[in-house]
């Protein structure tokens, strides 16, 4: 995420960074990179579909961990996808990506593709309104809500998402990797390393206002000089990316504008024409924007509860009773990506590649939903075929309820919940080989639970919300 290869970069300069030991102070997080950190890190299972109990108590610890600290976090999830649809390529390129890993971990391959877990996502969500912390869904990706709540409120943000490393944080970064908490118990703080656009700014010598245009120019996912046909032509002594950034942030020290140094650098392109060099420059304006910081939408939702407007393009496409369960995330961001988009992401899952995509199991399921939502407008859903990304257009349909409301007036007598007890008896014959079909159905079963749960929230939980846990236990 973010700026190829500047989190190795700053690490091997880490002398940017300061010892800090954090406590009593708001902490602004990034769900994201805060629940995959967690699930990863603690070396939990990724190929038999997921170690759910495990990672709930993970999550508790953490919680337990900051509050012990008198440490206060606010959680901002990833919500839709962009309307402009600037990083749609980046997706499908981290897609075949997660899809290639998956496949090699069906098959026992070593990878270093990390997949999370199909419900993970819903659980940290749920463990963290379990556990009364703050939680909020974005109107889209995370990053500059994030930034912004954390510059109005001059608290720290917890990520490890290198685009932070741009944004000019009056409290600084706190790097997810340097975040200490297991040792917060006896100890009454947070050991951990915080880093300043000011201190990096000072160690390389460049005003803080290039940061920017070091950002377009290094490459994001906005907008990368290679997907143009461009290069830029600067004095690098060795081929690697740690050299091509120390060079460009050298080049950067004679500016003191971001507007500046893009005009600047067309000299230095190799493959700009006088045609192109217009739509070069927007592109790479384009990149920039994404660093300046709007007002917080989400600090009076924290505070007082005011709801955040939805953005003006979703305004005609989302009713006005959505943005309330939305932002609280008693809806999933699948449905504003199908009513922003007409579109559908389908998580990876680890599962051989030549079996069919398990989220096929579940398409009656998603067809209900994209029926209520729109009608006959179709949807296009990216899922895999094979070991590739794959999108798939089909019509969304309206199909009848199995049980309508007025069949079941009092929910007391629909049916309880079905419960099965598992004795606990250890399997002698037991193989760490991977059972395709095994894991295949029960990637299956996920899928079908994932997405009821979806179209039971969009019902507004005309059934009681499923609990991860209960579930998956």
């Amino acid at each position: 995420m973010g700026i190829q290869g500047l989190t190795s970069f700053i690490e091997a300069n880490n002398q940017i960074y300061r010892d800090v030991r954090f406590r009593d102070s708001r902490l602004v997080v990034d769900g994201y990179n805060l629940s995959c950190h967690l699930y990863f890190t603690a070396g939990l299972e990724q190929t038999y579909g997921g170690e759910y109990a495990a990672y709930a108590d993970l999550i508790e610890s953490f919680v337990k961990a900051l509050r012990g600290c008198g440490i206060q976090p606010y959680v901002v999830l990833d919500g839709g996808d962009d309307h402009t649809d600037k990083k749609l390529e980046t997706k499908k390129q981290r897609a075949k990506a997660r899809i290639q890993a998956a496949h090699e971990r069906s098959m026992g391959m070593p990878t270093r593709g990390d997949i999370l877990p199909l419900m993970c996502k819903l659980l940290f969500r749920q463990t963290l309104v379990r556990l009364e912390v703050p939680v909020v869904l974005s109107s889209s990706e995370a990053d500059r809500e994030v930034a912004a709540l954390a510059s109005e409120w001059q608290c720290p943000v917890l990520s490890k998402d290198s685009d932070f490393y741009i944004f000019d944080l009056p409290a600084g970064l706190l790097p997810i990797p340097h975040f200490q908490w297991e040792v917060a118990a006896q100890r009454g703080f947070v050991p951990c390393k915080k880093y300043t656009a000011s201190s990096f700014c000072s160690f390389y010598n460049i005003q803080r206002r290039i940061l920017p245009a070091f950002a377009a120019l290094a490459g994001n996912d906005y907008v990368k000089l290679e997907d143009m046909g461009v290069t830029l032509r600067l004095e690098v002594h060795k081929r690697s990316r740690s050299a091509y950034l120390g060079a460009l942030l050298r080049w950067l020290r004679g500016f003191q504008e971001s507007q500046e140094a893009l005009v600047a650098s067309l000299r230095l392109m190799v493959g700009v024409s006088r045609q192109n060099e217009a739509e070069v420059l927007q592109n790479l304006s384009v990149g920039m924007e994404e660093y300046q910081l709007p007002p917080s939408a989400l600090s009076r939702f924290f505070t007082d509860g005011t709801v955040p407007p939805l953005p003006p393009e979703d305004r005609a496409v989302a009713p006005d009773w959505f943005r309330l369960p939305f932002t609280e995330g008693r809806l999933d961001k699948v449905i504003l990506n199908v009513l922003r988009l007409r579109r559908a992401r389908l998580p990876v899952m680890v599962e051989h590649g030549s079996l069919p995509s398990s989220h096929l199991t579940s398409r009656p399921i998603r067809q209900v939903m994209y029926g209520l939502l729109l009608g006959e407008e179709e949807v296009e859903e990216y899922d895999r075929e094979v070991i590739n990304a794959k999108n798939i257009n089909f019509q969304g349909r309206r199909l009848g309820a199995l049980l309508c409301p007025h069949q079941c007036p009092n929910q007391s007598y629909a049916p309880g919940d079905v419960c099965v007890e598992a004795l606990q008896v250890e399997n002698t014959h037991a193989t760490p080989r991977l059972d395709r079909d095994v894991a295949h159905a029960f990637n299956q079963w996920q899928s079908c639970v994932t997405v009821s749960i979806q179209l039971n929230q969009l019902l507004t939980n005309h059934y009681n919300q499923l609990q991860t846990m209960m579930i998956c236990s």
